[in-house]
């Protein structure tokens, strides 16, 4: 918790030098989501703040706080599972490349990684050759965690 608690007052920092605020609500959401190895709903957003903080907060401002999450680069939303997952480079003072998502589809643990970004511009180049454009690098891959693959031996 002292690592997560650490998490909190850099993410309350970052928020601040940009001319936002980390409210109550926008902390139990982050936390939320820096304790669960998976990523989440909006929905189960609203069940853990109930269960955790006694906050009974509604769906629509929880989608509220994960815009304003993940426009300050807090949080990323995973597009084909419509749920959300803290970034794994909150605490980072450089920049990063292009975020990838493994997803296990037994157990729905997410893993941040990292493309380097000349595999993205190749992606890039190969979509505008069949007369596609390019609307977000991020991709999510579907895997199997080493420990549900150990499980299943």
């Amino acid at each position: 918790m002292h690592k997560i608690q650490a998490i909190i007052e850099y993410a309350e920092k970052h928020c601040k030098e940009h001319g936002a605020r980390l409210t109550d609500k926008r902390k139990q959401i982050l936390t939320g989501l820096l304790q669960s190895e998976r990523a989440l709903s909006a929905y189960e957003l609203v069940e853990y703040c109930k269960s955790e903080f006694g906050e009974k907060i509604p769906a629509m401002s929880v989608y509220r706080i994960l815009d304003f999450l993940q426009d300050e680069q807090l949080v990323h939303k995973l597009n084909l599972a419509n749920k959300y997952v803290a970034c794994a480079h909150i605490t980072c003072n450089h920049d990063h490349e292009v975020p990838q998502f493994l997803i296990c589809d037994n157990c729905q643990k997410v893993k941040e990684i990292s493309i380097n970004k000349s595999t993205i511009d190749t992606l890039q180049r190969n979509v505008e050759k069949v007369g596609f454009h390019l609307v977000s690098p991020q991709l999510e891959m579907n895997c199997i965690c080493e420990q549900c693959l150990n499980k299943a031996a």
